[in-house]
Parts: C-alpha cells; structure tokens; sequence
C-alpha cells in the first residue's frame, strides 16, 4: 500500500471529485507586514540539526516525493460520449430460489433481507372490478378502499389508524381491474403485530358504515370532476376507442352506482374472493426464514379456502376503428394528441423486437426518435413518446403521444407519422439498436433494486402465469435482436393506415392547425374529422 504522504498534500493533483484550490497572491500592506514581522524566524540552533543535516533532509524528500508534474493524472475523456464502462453482469436468483408453498396451498416468495431491520410483506388476491356486477360498478374498489379504511372486527378504524401510527408503520389495501392486493410495511421487531394487523384486515374486515358514507361522498364528489382536465378526457376517450363501450376495463362508477353499494354486497364479495386459495404472499425482511414460514403457517392455518378467483379476464369484443377524433374542452391552450391501434399479446415471439423497436421510436429518453424529433429538434411538445402494449388478458395499444400548443398538433401530428412511416421503411443503424437495447439493459436492475421488488415481480408472474424463467432469459433475449429484426416488426406491427388519431382541447384551434413551418396543413388532412361530444362526467355516455 503506498504511503499516505501529508507533508505534500499542497501539491496533490485535483480529483474529479475534489474542488480546485489556488493560491492568491496578497499585496503586502502595512497591517500584514506588520504582521510578518512578528514572527520569529527559524534558528538553525534551535531546529535540533546543522545546516549540513538539513541539506541532506532536503535532497532525500526530493528524492522520494514525486513533483506535481510527475503524479498520475487522471483520464478524463473529451465528451461524455466517450466514456467506456465495463459490461453489465447483472443476474437474477431463480424464482425457485425463494418458492414456497403452505399447507394450505398458498404460494409464498420469501427472502430474508438483513440490511435494514424492517419487515415488508404483500399479498396479492385474485380478484378485480372486472367482476363488478351490473348496476353496482365500484364494489370491488370499495371493498379494497374499505378493507384498510373501515376498521377490524376488533378494532375500530379510528383505533386501527392509532395502532398503525403507534408503529410508524404502513397498512394499504386495494382493488384493481384484475387484481387485489395488500401490504405492510414496519419494523422487524413488530413483525408478529403487523403481520396480525394484515391478516386481520384481510380476514375480519369491519366495513365501518361512517367511514363508507364518507368514502361514498368523496367518490360522488370526484365523478363530477373527470371533465375537468384533458388528462382525464384523453384516457378515457383512448379506452372506449380501443376497447369499446362494453369491455369491463370501460365500466366506470357512477353516482348510482356508488349509492347502490351495501355493506352486504362488500361482506359477500369479500367471502366469496378473500381466501388464501386466492392468494399469493411475497415477504422479505430482517427474520429468519424457517421461523417465518412457521409464522405464516400459523396465521393461516384455520382459514378455509373457498371458491378460486378467474385466471383470465374477457378480451374486447370489438376492434378499434381507424379515424380522426376531435374534443373539444374550453379554456385551454394546448392539445393532448393520441396516435395508435391495436396491440399484442404478451408472449408474442416478437416480443424483444417489438420492445427495442418501440423504445427506439419513442420510448428510450432522449436518444428514440420522437423524442428527438418532436421536443429536441422542434421544440413542439414537452411529453412526447411511446408505447407499444402487449397486454397479459387481451391485446395492448399501440401508441405514440404529445401534448402541444393547440395551433402546432397538426404539424406535430405529422412529424409522429413520419417517424413511424420512417422506422417500417429503413433499416436502423447499428448505434439505434445498441443504444436502445443498452438503455433498458443498464436499466434492468432498477426494476429490483430491493429484495421486495424482486419477490413482488415473482408473485405477479405467479398470478398472471407467466414462465417462471422470463427474467433469467431477459437481457439474452434485447441482445440478440438485430437491425433486421426492428425493421422486420415495424413492417409487421405497424399500421399507419389504421390509426386512431385522437385530440382533445380547442377544437377550432386544433383543427385549423396553422404553424409557421407548414401554415396550410390541417388536421383534415389526416382524414375525415370527426368532432366528438364530451362524455357526461358521471354516466360516461355521451
């Protein structure tokens, strides 16, 4: 190990890292020679050696302490651009590794994780508000609000709130589309507790009757409000034109709706799809993995299983209509613009393709075209980019999108066309690929950069059926697609004769179009215009 050599620390060489020092000449004043002269000086009698000694003290630090011209400078490439980082070796544990199944049949991704001394667990329920029924749309949705929110058969929820904050702990529930799930979050040495607390909410929920009047009223209160952004409008129009008016991923709550819902049609939905038949637990944190195995088994054990959930979900009957669709929304001065058609399935052999071609088209950052194009180089959008589904139930959207000054969406609509007429028509160079594969490689770890995510992803592909190995096979899979292979997809997998083009904000504006670089183009342009009325806020009919 070299010598820390402090006697010379005046002359190191700056680091990257370190700020630059100088030394600053100081004008001589009185104040500062009057200053100088009152320290003593040196006393060759008084150091403890002669001249000569000295002389050699000095030629032998010459000799061993290297000047500053001498030290290794560091390599600092010219541009960012040049910098090489060594290859990423990222790789995943099995699944396998942290399977386990109970007595019950319940599946449980476990890891013990010493970093911290805390305790996470989730679990997922297979359920969803796809199985509302007709008339009562938000039941599921209620039930997972209200599991967390409306108290325990022992504890109020006033009481059950205190307990949680008592131990700065996290407690949430809840009911998606396709699926449930729960979680705690809190300190190892109040595990036992917060796993009590969990099961209890999922088990013996209260469904406090205040606390669902005000749930109630908070939801009546924010259906009145879907108009009020284009955000909101966008969304939803998106869905209704991809899916049609009756797929369940289109029914939304309403007033009535809502005001149907009894605490009887929760406490059945919750008997009939709350039981450790329909659940999948991930766990990890600072415990020991046999002893929480036998904690999970306890906790249980005596609740019977029941009727199993769905393991699909109805696909759309109806297929998107190509078209130009226009919305108007008042006092606004800028257009949100959607471009796409229909999707894939996940699992689709061009599934690592379709991934590197959309991400260079426009889901990589800065680097994919749109992004480069529409915001870099036009300076038109501030969001743009896009996304290719490839959907777990039904088939996924394909979509580009942008949000503009309402008198420019034409013009940028057109330079999004451009891109995707450009992608299915050159081959992309070589840098397009590595760039985008190597962006979502490098960005691959992120996905678990917990133990918990990493266990939480396990038990959603454990829920969704999806090949146990996928992760293992992942980054092989980017790497080994080619330039040919992103040209060959795009020819395949997108239509730009059967785009839906939607825009909301000011209709006029929007459609007479008018940018400085192509004043004559209009929205007309893309095809016949077809002027949609606004969806009433709390039906969501027209």
């Amino acid at each position: 190990m070299r010598p820390e050599l402090s006697t010379i620390s005046s002359i190191r060489p700056n680091t990257p890292n370190e700020p630059r020092t100088s030394v600053r000449a100081v004008p001589r004043t009185r104040e500062t020679q009057n200053n100088t002269s009152r320290v003593p000086k040196p006393n060759p009698r008084h150091t403890g050696m002669g001249i000569g000694s000295r002389v050699l003290a000095l030629a032998v630090a010459a000799a061993i302490i290297p000047s500053a011209s001498s030290i290794a400078q560091p390599t600092i490439p010219a541009h960012p651009n040049q910098i090489v980082y060594p290859e990423l070796n990222y790789q995943l544990p099995p699944a396998s590794t942290f399977r386990e199944v109970l007595s019950s049949g319940m599946v449980v991704y476990i890891a013990e994780d010493r970093v911290l001394p805390t305790f996470d667990m989730s679990v997922t329920i297979r359920t969803g508000s796809a199985l509302d029924p007709a008339g009562k749309e938000g039941l599921a949705s209620l039930v997972g609000e209200q599991l967390r929110d409306g108290g325990t058969r022992s504890l109020s929820p006033e009481e059950l709130d205190e307990r949680v904050d008592f131990l700065a702990a996290s407690l949430s529930s809840r009911i998606g589309d396709t699926s449930g799930s729960a979680r705690v979050g809190l300190l190892s040495k109040d595990l036992d507790e917060g796993l009590a607390l969990l099961v209890e909410i999922l088990r013996h929920p209260r469904f406090d009757a205040d606390r669902l009047r005000l749930s109630k009223e908070r939801q009546i209160q924010n259906i009145k409000r879907r108009n009020d952004s284009t955000t909101s409008i966008e969304r939803t129009e998106w869905g209704f034109l991809m899916y049609g008016e009756d797929h369940f991923s289109n029914r939304y709550t309403s007033s009535a709706s809502i005001e149907a819902i009894t605490r009887g049609d929760m406490a059945a939905f919750h008997q009939k799809y709350y039981h450790p038949g329909n659940m999948i637990i991930a766990v990890s944190g600072d415990f020991d993995r046999a002893d929480m195995l036998e904690k999970l088994e306890t906790a249980f054990a005596d609740w019977p299983t029941g009727e199993l959930g769905p393991k699909t979900f109805a696909a759309p009957t109806t297929t998107p209509k190509p078209g130009v669709y226009l919305l108007h929304k008042e006092d606004v001065n800028q257009g949100r613009v959607s471009m796409g058609h229909q999707g894939v399935l996940r699992g689709s052999p061009d599934e690592f393709a379709l991934q590197v071609m959309n991400g260079i088209l426009g889901a990589s950052g800065f680097t994919s075209r749109l992004v480069a194009k529409v915001r870099s180089d036009e300076g038109l959008a501030y969001s743009v980019g896009s996304s290719f589904g490839q959907g777990v139930y039904y088939p996924g959207s394909f979509r580009c999108f942008f949000q503009s000054k309402s008198n420019s969406c034409a013009y940028a609509a057109q330079l999004v066309l451009n891109e995707i007429n450009r992608i299915r028509t050159e081959l992309p160079s070589q840098k397009d690929v590595d760039d985008t594969v190597n962006y979502v490689v490098e960005s691959f770890p992120q996905r678990f950069s917990s133990k918990m995510a990493l266990l939480g992803t396990y038990a959603r592909d454990e829920y969704t059926g999806r090949d146990p190995n996928y992760w293992q096979t992942y980054v092989d899979g980017l790497k080994a697609v080619t330039r040919d292979d992103v040209l060959r997809v795009a020819k395949k997998y997108l239509h730009p004769d059967q785009l839906v083009l939607l825009a909301v904000g000011d209709a006029t504006t929007i459609r007479a179009g008018g940018h400085d670089k192509d004043p004559d183009l209009t929205l007309d342009k893309f095809g016949k215009v077809i002027q949609l009325p606004l969806r009433d806020p709390d039906t969501r009919k027209r």
